[in-house]
């Protein structure tokens, strides 16, 4: 079955999400520890999150 225009165009958001990830996990190492602290607890807090997503994808 091949997927609809809807599915792709989510498919490149997700991709679109993974390049920004890898541009985090690049400036990382460039942090202090304080700020590492405070970027791990915005990204634990923001809404809506990846396992957000896949849980509402997952839902039947």
């Amino acid at each position: 079955m091949p997927l609809s225009g809807e599915a792709i165009r989510l498919m490149n958001y997700i991709d679109d999400v993974s390049v920004t990830l890898r541009r985090v996990l690049a400036f990382i190492p460039s942090l202090s520890p304080e700020e590492r602290a405070r970027v791990a607890e915005h990204l634990r807090h923001s809404k809506p999150n990846a396992e957000d997503v896949a849980n509402a994808l997952a839902a039947e």
